[in-house]
């Protein structure tokens, strides 16, 4: 779905918009996260993400899991696009979760960063400690 509509046109309009734009992915993540933020205040007939806040964070979480479970049929299938397609789905769903819990990408971004570099078996343990 279109972040601003209410997603007659679906994602892979918007994404063959964005590809044709040079933008790093930060500026992406952050436009959405503006666009996302401000669909907070708006009247849940006039857009999907509203409608989604409106009806609470177990909607938002259902969202997520049912993305999460096409992304993993897509795998399973095995066709890229699929999966690209769906992926995009699950990190749009993901990012309405984190505004809806008042989280901006840049904290999971740099989250992302603290652990570059990082051994995961190491992380792992340390987590356990």
């Amino acid at each position: 779905m279109a972040v601003g509509g209410t997603g007659a046109q679906g994602p892979s309009r918007d994404i063959q918009e964005m590809s044709q734009v040079a933008v790093s992915g930060q500026d992406i993540l952050d436009r959405l996260a503006e666009t996302l933020e401000a669909r907070k205040q708006a009247d849940p007939q006039s857009s999907y993400v509203a409608k989604l806040y409106a009806k609470g964070l177990d909607a938002i979480l259902k969202k997520v899991a049912e993305e999460a479970a096409e992304t993993i049929m897509a795998a399973k299938d095995g066709v890229r696009e699929k999966v690209v397609y769906e992926t995009a789905d699950l990190w749009f769903h993901s990012l309405v979760l984190l505004a809806q819990q008042g989280i901006h990408p840049s904290e999971i971004l740099n989250e992302l960063a603290r652990r570059e570099g990082l051994s995961g078996l190491a992380e792992k343990a340390a987590r356990r400690e």
